[in-house]
C-alpha cells in the first residue's frame, strides 16, 4: 500500500499562502526586463491609488500595470478554476486519475478554438476565439452526457467516459485537418493556442474568469458533503438521501463550463487539474470541505509558478506555459500510475 503523508491544516494553508506570495512577486519582477520587487510594488500601488511613489518610467510602469499583473491574475484565475474542476471530476469518478479532459471538454474546447483560429478572418479571431473554445466544450459535454444516459434517466460512468474518448478522437480528427489547410499564420496561432498560454490577459477575461471561479468555489462547497457521501458509492449515497443523478448532472455540467472558461481564456493546460487534487489528497485527506478550496489555492499558485519557469527559463524567449505544466505533470502521472498498480497488486 502506497503511504500518505498527512500534514495539519494549518501548515498547509500557511506554507502554501507563503508559497503563492512568492509566485505574486516572482510575476510581477520576472521577465526580459528586471524590476525589484519594491519598484513593482510600489507601482502597482500607484495603479490602485492613484498615488506616485514609484520612481520608474513610464514605460517601466505600463510593463508592471498592463502585461505583469494582468497575467498574473489570470494564472491565479485559469489555476484555480482547473484544479477545483479536477478535484471534482475525481471526486465524481471516484478515481484520482480521473481528469475533466476525460469527459471532452478540452478536446470540444480545442476544436471550437481551431475552427475560429482557422476559419474566421484573422481581425476576428482574438475574439471569437475564446467564445468558440468555450460553446464547444460545453457542446461536447451536453453530447458525451447525452450519450451516457439511458432511457430510465440514470448515467452510466463507463459509457460516459467511453464516449469522451470517443469523441475526443473526432475532435482531435477533425483539427488535424484543420491544422492541415491552415495557412501559415493561422498554423502558428492554432500550434500556439494548443500548447496553452497566458497572454491573452484582457479585462473582459479576467472579469470572466474571476467570477467563475469565485461562483465554481461557492457552488462546489455546497456540494462537499454530497461529494463525501458519493465516495462512499452511489447506493450508499442513495441511502444517505442524495439523488446521485441529479448530482452527477448538474456537477458534469458545472465543471464543464469552468473548463471550457479556463481553456477558452488560456488554451490548453494541461495537468493541473490532475496533479493537484491527487497531491492535496494525499497530503490532507478525501474531505471535500478541505479539498476542494485548497485545490483552487494550489492550482493558483501552481500555474502562477509555471508561468513564471515558462518566462525565465529561455528568457528573452518564452516558453508556452502548458509545455511547462506537462513537464511537471507527466512524470507525476506515471508516479500515479505505479502507485496504483501498487495498491492493486496488495489486493
Amino acid at each position: 500500500m502506497a503511504h500518505t503523508i498527512r500534514f495539519p491544516a494549518w501548515l498547509a494553508w500557511s506554507s502554501m499562502s507563503v508559497i503563492l506570495l512568492a509566485g505574486l512577486l516572482l510575476s510581477l519582477t520576472s521577465g526580459p526586463m528586471k524590476l525589484t520587487a519594491s519598484d513593482s510594488m510600489l507601482t502597482l500601488w500607484d495603479a490602485i491609488a492613484g498615488s506616485s511613489y514609484s520612481q520608474l518610467a513610464e514605460y517601466q510602469q505600463l510593463v508592471i500595470t498592463d502585461i505583469r499583473w494582468p497575467r498574473t491574475l489570470l494564472a491565479l484565475f485559469v489555476g484555480a478554476i482547473l484544479a477545483i474542476c479536477g478535484a471534482v471530476t475525481q471526486g465524481l469518478f471516484r478515481n484520482p486519475l480521473a481528469d475533466p479532459g476525460i469527459i471532452g471538454v478540452s478536446s470540444g474546447a480545442g476544436l471550437g478554438a481551431a475552427i475560429a483560429i482557422v476559419l474566421l478572418p484573422a481581425s476576428l479571431t482574438l475574439i471569437f476565439t475564446p467564445v468558440a473554445a468555450f460553446t464547444g466544450g460545453l457542446l461536447t459535454t451536453i453530447l458525451v452526457y447525452r450519450l451516457a444516459q439511458s432511457q430510465q434517466g440514470s448515467t452510466s460512468v463507463l459509457i460516459l467516459l467511453l464516449a469522451g474518448v470517443a469523441i475526443g478522437a473526432f475532435s482531435g480528427a477533425v483539427v488535424g485537418f484543420l491544422t492541415f489547410i491552415a495557412n501559415d499564420q493561422a498554423l502558428r496561432d492554432l500550434t500556439l493556442w494548443g500548447m496553452g498560454s497566458l497572454n491573452g490577459a484582457t479585462t473582459s477575461m479576467l472579469w470572466l474568469t474571476a467570477l467563475t471561479s469565485l461562483f465554481l468555489l461557492f457552488y462546489y462547497q455546497r456540494q462537499a458533503v454530497a461529494l463525501n457521501a458519493l465516495l462512499l458509492g452511489e447506493a450508499e449515497a442513495e441511502h444517505l438521501g442524495i439523488d446521485t443523478e441529479k448530482l452527477k448532472r448538474r456537477l458534469i455540467v458545472v465543471t464543464a463550463i469552468g473548463v471550457g472558461v479556463a481553456v477558452s481564456a488560456s488554451g490548453i493546460i494541461g495537468f493541473i487539474s490532475l496533479v493537484v487534487p491527487h497531491l492535496i489528497r494525499m497530503s490532507l485527506g478525501p474531505d471535500h470541505r478541505l479539498l476542494l478550496p485548497f485545490s483552487a489555492l494550489t492550482g493558483a499558485a501552481l500555474l502562477l509558478m509555471a508561468d513564471v519557469g515558462a518566462r525565465v527559463w529561455m528568457a528573452p524567449a518564452e516558453l508556452p506555459v502548458g509545455l511547462v505544466t506537462a513537464l511537471i505533470g507527466a512524470p507525476f502521472f506515471v508516479f500515479l500510475l505505479l502507485q496504483q498498480r501498487q495498491r492493486l497488486s496488495t489486493l
